[in-house]
């Protein structure tokens, strides 16, 4: 069959979906993108609108919302005793304990119950406020509008249209690019949902979700900016904004080359299509449609998400408590990540920075929680806090809650994976962030 009557027979295919099947890629899809990607502003704050729909609930929930945090978290650690899922391995074991644990500092957190240190603000409220709240807020209502977005075709349709630059760059599917753009936009845990999900419907091999886990799963565009805000920043924003996602993905790119993510298992059951040249935009809409026919209704599709996404919420929030707070205790109380520094320092050193040692060390303590290091570094030079700004996000792991977050998933990495993959990110992360700073100096004082 000649190239032509191939073209033409593909066509006719795509055209053979009735009206109602295009409606039912196009609608969702729409709604979906402009819940998840499309900045609104309301009452004078520019955001998208799944993060006014969270402030809103925040709003209205009140004084009643570290309760409803508080619920999430008790029933977080019921789960795993409940379902019996803390006899599956050693792993499960102490994380039901932390999550245990979790209830006791959600419970000091509320009621102001406990030492005194673990009350100021870099503490317990910091957890209980900026961290759980939030989080147990925007996965399960973030959950009832992802079906938009995963359920009826678009994850397929992008998926082809990108594929010629996740495959080659990222070893990953192209509809994987929407797991990073919901996590940069979002929130990682929204992210890592889609991950998670995609990755139970065969779509994603073991690898390949460890990839997209641990290298797009990122904190997002919002958090970025109270980076910026505390390391004064704003005034670079754009620079600040370019630069960190180029060196984010740059450190995905080569750590998925190397052990433990390039030796991970790549089977799996549903694989992308292979797309005859010149046919990508043809095949896209063909396989984007047939998802769209495929799809169970809305009801149902949003009821499992959201399920799921409770699911997620309560067994997120428990680890984010206890492990965030052992996190931050360690980093202000001990030498810990003093040491871990250490392993730094070359990097940090290699360009020259005054300040190589108090970064290597800051950078460190970003295992514990993202937050740090820009909490360590404020009063530094202009290249040191630039660095510094750039490793916050481009190390995307940390123990407060992206680890938890992941953990929670049924992606198998272990914790000693995660954090050899962190330790790699931190150093790529380094390496290219130092001189991003010199370039952003030179630039502004050009």
């Amino acid at each position: 069959m000649s190239p032509l009557r191939k073209k033409i027979d593909s066509t006719d295919t795509a055209c053979h979906h009735s009206l109602k099947t295009i409606l039912r890629l196009l609608i969702p899809s729409l709604l979906g993108i402009l819940f998840f990607f499309v900045p609104v502003t309301l009452a004078g704050r520019t955001t998208i609108l799944l993060d006014h729909m969270v402030s809103g609930a925040r709003v209205l929930l009140g004084a009643a919302d570290g309760w409803y945090a508080l619920v999430l978290i008790v029933a977080g650690a019921a789960y795993p005793l409940v379902t019996g899922r803390w006899r599956r391995s050693v792993t499960e074991r102490i994380f039901t304990v932390l999550k245990l644990l979790g209830v006791i500092a959600g419970l000091m957190a509320l009621s102001g119950w406990g030492p005194a240190l673990l009350h100021t603000p870099d503490m317990l409220p910091f957890l209980f406020d900026k961290l759980v709240i939030p989080v147990g807020l925007i996965v399960p209502i973030g959950a009832i509008f992802l079906a938009l977005l995963i359920s009826y075709g678009l994850l397929e349709l992008i998926g082809i249209l990108v594929q010629p630059i996740m495959r080659p760059v990222w070893r990953t599917p192209g509809k994987s690019a929407i797991d990073a753009v919901a996590s940069f936009v979002g929130s990682y845990s929204i992210g890592l949902l889609i991950t998670n999900r995609v990755y139970q419907a065969g779509q994603y091999s073991t690898r390949e979700a460890a990839i997209i886990a641990t290298g797009f799963s990122t904190v997002s565009a919002t958090f970025m900016v109270i980076v910026a805000k505390t390391l004064d920043l704003m005034s670079v924003w754009n620079l600040y904004f370019w630069l960190t996602l180029l060196i984010t993905f740059t450190v995905t790119a080569i750590t998925v080359r190397l052990p433990p993510l390039s030796k991970m298992d790549n089977e799996k059951s549903i694989d992308e299509p292979m797309v005859p040249r010149g046919q990508r935009m043809v095949t896209a809409w063909r396989t984007g449609l047939d998802a769209a026919q495929q799809a169970p209704s809305l009801g149902r599709s949003v009821a499992l998400n959201f399920k799921e996404g409770l699911i997620m919420a309560i067994s997120i929030l428990p680890s984010i408590m206890s492990v965030g707070l052992i996190g931050l205790l360690l980093a202000k109380y001990t030498p810990l990540f003093e040491w871990l520094g250490l392993v730094f320092y070359p990097i940090t050193a290699l360009w020259g920075l005054d300040e190589a040692m108090a970064l290597a060390q800051a950078s460190a303590a970003g295992l514990a929680e993202m937050f740090l290091p820009a909490l360590l570094m404020t009063e530094a030079d202009f290249v040191t806090r630039f660095a510094t700004a750039v490793v916050s996000v481009s190390s995307v792991l940390f123990f407060s809650a992206s680890i938890p977050c992941i953990l929670s998933t049924t992606i198998p990495l272990s914790v000693g994976r995660i954090v050899v993959v962190w330790f790699l990110r931190m150093a790529l992360s380094l390496f290219l962030a130092v001189p991003a700073g010199y370039l952003a100096q030179a630039l502004i004082g050009s």
